[in-house]
Formats: C-alpha cells, structure tokens, sequence
C-alpha cells in the first residue's frame, strides 16, 4: 500500500517502522528537514518536506496515488485540515487523524464525514483507558483483552517467593489449579514462545492467557493480592490525566493530581471538581511523602519527563505502593526497564500506533484481517484475534493434527457460549474467534498464514 505519513514525531516515527516493516510504500511529509534527514537514515522513506495541509505539498506526495493518509503532526487543526485536504484531493483516500485536545474530542467522532476522517486517534485517550482497565483489575502488569472479553492475555513477573520459580513448562498443571497456558516469556530482551521443556526462572516477565474467571484464581494460586485501588495518587497533571480522572471516578475512585504549573492547576481544578489538586513537585520525596504517597493504594506518573517518571515509580515501590503504573514517552530502551521495579509500563505512542497498523492490516486484507491486535513482551510478539471463516483452512481438525509456522501458537478458541484453553485435542468451527500470539518475523495478516504448507 501507498501510504503517507505526515508528522515524523513519536507517533509517526514509530508507525513509519512497523508500516515499512510490514512492505509498505511509505511518504513522510514534515516541515523539520533534521526530522526527515532522521527518518530516512532508519528507513527507505520517500521525504517532503513542508505543510502536510498545503494541496501543493500533498501532490509533490503522490496524494493522488496513495491509498491512505495518516495525519500525526503536533497540531489537531493541521491533522484535520490534512485530511481534509488530501481526501478533497482524491476521494478514494482513508484518512487517519489524530486528535488530542479534549475539546475537539466530540466533533471529531461526530463529524468525522465532515472532516473526511475514516479514523480518530487520540493516543491521550487510549492510554488513559488502558492506565484504567489496569487500576481497575489489579494483579497483572498489563492485560489485553480478546472475543469479547472472554480472553484475557496478562503480564506478570516470577520474582524470589513466586510458586512458579524454577517450573517446567509440562508440570505447570500442578501449581495452576485451573485452565490457564504461558503463551510467551520475555528473558534478558528475547521474546520465547515455551514448549514443554522450558523452565520458568527469577525475573522472567510471563503473559499468560485463560478467561477472567480463571485469571483470578491464577492470582489467588500466585498469592497476589487483587484488592482494588480505592485511592490513587497521579504525578503530572497533563492531558491523559484528565482523561484518566475521567474514568477512574465513574468506578468511585479518591484521585488526587499533582502539576507544577499553576495555570494548569487552576484549569483541572475547573474541569475536575471532584479531584483534589495539588499544585507541587512530584521530584520531591518529601513532598510526595506530604501528599500521602504511603497510604495511596495505587502511584500513576505522568508527568513529561520519562527519567523523572522512572524515578517516582521507583521511590513509590520502597514505601509499598500496592499498584504502580509508568507512563513512558520512549521505550527504546527496553532491556533497561525490563529489570527496574516500576510497576505497569504503559506508551502512549505504541498504543496508537498499534490501532492504526491493525486499520492498515484490514484496509490491505479484509477479509480474514485480525478484528484485535495487541503488541507483548515490551513490542517483541504480538497476539491477535481472528475470525474462522469457511476457506479457513484445518477447521474441524484437531490442533495436534496439524502444524502451525515456527514461533506461532494458537492460544485460546473462543465457541459460542464458551472460551477454551488451546491444547492438542481442541479443534475450532467456522465464526469461532482464535487468539493468536506470535514472535515471528513472518508478517501474519490473515489466519491462513499461521499455518505451515
């Protein structure tokens, strides 16, 4: 597909990579000649530079020829004119924009026809949604959730007193009381997909997958506490904060925000007048202590600084926080954060670059694209949910009758009316949904392709 891309910040950058990755025909459009001269040192990029909302720059592109427009500039006004623009120029064309300021949030969904908008991103929003499903289900570091919410993948990390320490994959069975499959391990930066003969160790970061019901006595087996947040404590008081203050007081949740601009201060006092807002320095320890850090039930940090997020999370986790979640900008460094005690890691930018790539996905396939698709293991897997359609191939077959591609496993089928645990003797029937979960190198676009020839 001929795709252009206009913003080469970190929403763009990072979609630039998977999209290029996946074979795409990629056009970026930023005013920074040094943002350009950047990607295009990564990736075989086609570069123009200027305003991605001019129509002589968006012909200089090849709008007229591409199949989609992806507007992630810093600026909603230029993302919408972009895509209005570019679709005005050829109607054929999807557009994608992202939109961050919360005032624009219900136009843009209910005038996306007006705006020529097929998609509406707002990378805010969805890692407040996502910092919300975590406080609100409390025991993993991540959860993703597939079929309907019939399958859930969780992380979760072996550490000394863990009863799943120096386990082999085969007896798993005898410490899991319940139907639940390990179905990626992240060890010292390499993503593995285990089979019987892998051993769990100290530090592994695990993903498991089994349905809500069985999740929760995964965690009473493990001996973690699951009591959820009634008071959080959030540092930083930008836009996902008042997007996560939003959901978190529709459960009934104490929030409590500090920001060291007293102009914002001011304002989400204005927005959010059932949240207590401090105005202060989260950097400090004995502010933080003032504020009642120790009696919080849950840290979030977000403030725009990674570094001092990182080192908030970890005072946090010396005074007992039951529940900490870090929001990072750019999590390149991954093998770092892998061993750093910092709760949940949430990036805004890989949440909405993960939506847009599953639009490409089904956009170049519709039919037999991946209706879910999350990354795991810090971006090195992913898992993916499908729909069995009637030229899907094996149906009917059992899972040991068949093989599927190195580094590819069928974790979860969901029937009508019941979830099960994919083991050999499990088979799946046309409208079932499959979760897929794979570390594969080979691009895995429909169902079909998991399959070996």
């Amino acid at each position: 597909m001929r795709i252009l891309v206009a913003g080469g910040g970190k929403i763009g950058s990072t979609l630039i990579g998977q999209l290029s990755a996946e074979g795409h025909e990629i056009t970026v459009i930023d005013k920074s000649t040094e943002v350009l001269e950047k990607i295009m040192e990564h990736y075989d990029v086609i570069a123009v530079a200027g305003n991605s909302a001019s129509m002589g720059i968006l012909e200089e592109a090849g709008v007229m020829n591409a199949d989609l427009m992806i507007a992630a500039t810093d600026t909603d006004e230029v993302n919408l004119l972009s895509c209005m623009t570019a679709h005005g120029l050829n109607p054929e064309l999807h557009t994608i924009g992202r939109i961050r300021n919360p005032e624009y949030r219900r136009q843009a969904y209910e005038m996306r026809d007006v705006f020529a908008l097929n998609m509406v991103i707002n990378p805010e929003r969805e890692a407040a949604q996502e910092i919300a499903r975590l406080l609100k289900f409390p025991g993993f570091l991540k959860i993703d959730t597939f079929a309907k919410g019939n399958v859930e993948i969780v992380e979760l990390r072996i550490d000394a007193n863990s009863p799943l320490k120096n386990v082999s994959m085969r007896n798993l069975s005898s410490i899991i009381h319940g139907h639940a499959l390990i179905c990626a391990v992240l060890r010292d930066g390499k993503c593995v997909i285990p089979d019987g003969t892998f051993t769990l160790k100290e530090g592994d970061l695990i993903f498991a997958t089994a349905s809500p019901n069985n999740l929760s006595a995964l965690l009473k087996t493990l001996g973690i506490i699951t009591r959820k947040a009634k008071r959080v404590l959030i540092a930083g008081g930008g836009r996902i904060s008042y997007y996560l203050v939003r959901e978190l007081e529709k459960s009934g949740m104490d929030c409590t925000i500090i920001e060291s601009r007293s102009d914002r201060c001011h304002w989400l006092a204005e927005e959010l007048p059932n949240a207590t807002i401090i105005e202060g320095d989260a950097s400090s320890q004995d502010f933080l202590d003032s504020v009642g850090l120790g009696d919080s039930d849950a840290l979030v940090t977000m403030t725009g600084l990674d570094e001092l997020n990182i080192v908030i999370s970890l005072y946090a986790n010396t005074r007992n926080v039951s529940q900490v979640v870090t929001k990072i900008s750019h999590a390149e460094n991954n093998k770092i954060l892998d061993a750093m005690s910092i709760g949940s890691v949430i990036s805004p930018k890989e949440l909405a670059s993960n939506l847009i790539v599953r639009y490409v996905r089904a956009m170049q396939n519709k039919q037999g694209a991946a209706v879910a698709m999350h990354t795991i293991a810090n971006g090195r897997a992913e898992a993916m949910e499908f729909i069995v359609e009637k030229d899907t191939k094996h149906i009917g077959q059992r899972l040991r009758d068949f093989k599927t591609k190195k580094n590819v496993l069928i974790a979860a089928i969901a029937h009508a009316g019941y979830t099960v645990i994919a083991n050999g003797n499990e088979s799946f029937e046309e409208g079932d949904s499959i979760v897929v979960v794979t570390n594969s190198n080979d691009s895995i676009r429909t169902l079909n392709d998991i399959f070996e020839e």
